[in-house]
């Protein structure tokens, strides 16, 4: 699988991550068992990993480690890692889900994550999957590069407003049917474009255009 060569996971048994990245609504196509189960194992090894990480690197109190656990497990991260690690561009979904831009709905991006993390820690062990968080996940809680309680629509007008530049947001494209439809929004700072955002709410298309922009210089 060309994921698992980019990911540099050479796998003992390919099919757990096939299995990994296949929706409900594929498997019901085509008779097959899709991630549910590995997302949750996935889930509690995550869980585990990141709360020894916690435990080791920092003297918190069970309650601060416990909400800090909370913040980088929850379903905006999960969404976060996946997006990073291309795994939503492999998912195998039914045509109906497929269509409905089911490969950027931020519930199922999320499930993924969990069930690809299920199927390498069956496949590879736990120091592998250590290994994977690591790069995937502890790497960029460390170095300060993911932030999932920031408003970064307002951080991003902060911004504009210190240099007095002109900050909009433009829906470029609306994809699926009316009640799910899937928005692209860019972000312009004087009419440049610095940043794109793909979700199932323009709010959120919005938000994710926005975190785009921050990544890149706007000073």
């Amino acid at each position: 699988m060309e994921i698992l060569d980019k990911l540099g996971i050479k796998p003992n048994n390919e099919q757990l991550y096939q299995m990994a990245l296949t929706h409900t609504s594929f498997a019901n196509e085509n008779n097959l068992e899709s991630y549910e189960r590995l997302e949750y194992l996935g889930d509690a090894v995550l869980e585990l990993i990141i709360s020894e990480y916690l435990y080791k690197s920092t003297s918190f109190e069970e309650g601060i480690m416990t909400k800090m656990r909370s913040h980088y497990v929850c379903e905006d991260a999960l969404y976060e890692y996946s997006l990073r690690t291309g795994l939503n561009e492999y998912l195998l979904l039914g045509h109906g889900e497929m269509e409905s831009g089911g490969k950027y709905r931020k519930a199922i991006v999320a499930d993924i994550f969990e069930a690809f993390i299920g199927a390498l820690y069956l496949d590879c062990g736990i120091e592998k999957v250590k290994k994977f968080i690591h790069d995937n996940v502890i790497t960029l809680i460390e170095n300060k590069e993911i932030d999932f309680f920031e408003d970064y629509k307002s951080k991003l007008q902060e911004l504009a407003q210190t240099d007095k530049r002109s900050l909009k947001y433009l829906v470029i494209n609306e994809e699926g049917p009316a009640h799910d439809k899937t928005f692209t929004v860019e972000v312009k700072i004087d009419d440049i474009v610095y940043g794109v955002g793909k979700a199932h709410s323009k709010k959120e298309a919005e938000q994710l255009a926005a975190h785009d922009a921050l990544k890149k210089s706007v000073n």
